[in-house]
């Protein structure tokens, strides 16, 4: 199982919210570039790059820090979401070097949009879930849709993404584990794989997706416990690698 490291980027500085509320920010580095070098260096197969700002404005607002992080890492696979809502925004961070672009709020409000972006940049597409009680959120977490995470899964499924990045937002950046059963039913639903995220803060939620990833779980993010030191990157992704047998 991949485990991935996540920098969520705020007025170019690389900070962790908690459950995305953008006045809830605790800046970890001035130097995002700095930051996936640390966690390059550490292991890291894949890096999950967040413009918080794009996000909340709907558009790139982070653009020039994620292209300088994709330049500088050329072989490392990168995701980048938040604010993607246009085809355009799409190319030009597929041609700054991104490998995957992760579209949440305008893939809940326009389905077509995901189907269109799947015919024409395919292998390149995932789509973001991020949500509560079973019901999807959009618009960086500040409304609730009245969608269902397993039906909107299965339209974007047979579009032709990916992957789909699960977050469960009541778990996110509270360090209270991850949740591993909604995780599971979502995977279960569909035949692509599922990349979980939110909640993961100790060995034991690694060992607890691995358990489970035959499920069709390829791997999670890690955010808040890689920068306060409750998870190690490398000794975290051994055990990944062990299938949580160490």
């Amino acid at each position: 199982m991949l485990l991935i490291p996540a920098i969520d980027l705020k007025d170019g500085k690389c900070v962790r919210l908690r459950q995305g509320r953008m006045e809830d920010s605790t800046i970890f580095s001035d130097d995002p570039v700095a930051m996936a070098g640390r966690w390059v260096e550490a292991g890291a197969r894949r890096l999950h790059l967040v413009d918080l700002n794009g996000a909340f404005a709907g558009q790139p607002v982070n653009a020039q820090v994620i292209g300088q992080i994709a330049k500088a890492f050329p072989d490392l696979p990168v995701q980048v979401g938040g604010g993607i809502r246009d085809e355009e925004t799409v190319e030009t961070y597929l041609d700054a070097g991104v490998q995957f672009v992760i579209i949440g709020t305008k893939a809940v409000q326009e389905p077509h949009f995901i189907n269109d972006l799947c015919l024409e940049y395919p292998g390149h597409i995932i789509v973001g879930l991020d949500a509560k009680d079973g019901r999807v959120a959009t618009n960086g977490w500040s409304k609730l849709s009245k969608h269902n995470v397993i039906d909107l899964a299965q339209i974007f499924e047979r579009d032709g993404v990916e992957a789909i990045v699960y977050t469960d937002i009541g778990r996110d950046g509270m360090m209270q584990g991850v949740n591993v059963e909604a995780t599971v039913r979502l995977a279960q639903a569909i035949a692509i794989p599922v990349i979980a995220s939110g909640g993961v803060s100790t060995l034991d939620d690694v060992r607890a997706l691995c358990a489970v990833e035959k499920e069709g779980i390829m791997g999670a993010i890690i955010g808040r416990a890689l920068y306060e030191g409750g998870i190690d990157l490398a000794d975290a992704q051994r055990l990944a690698d062990t299938g949580g047998n160490p």
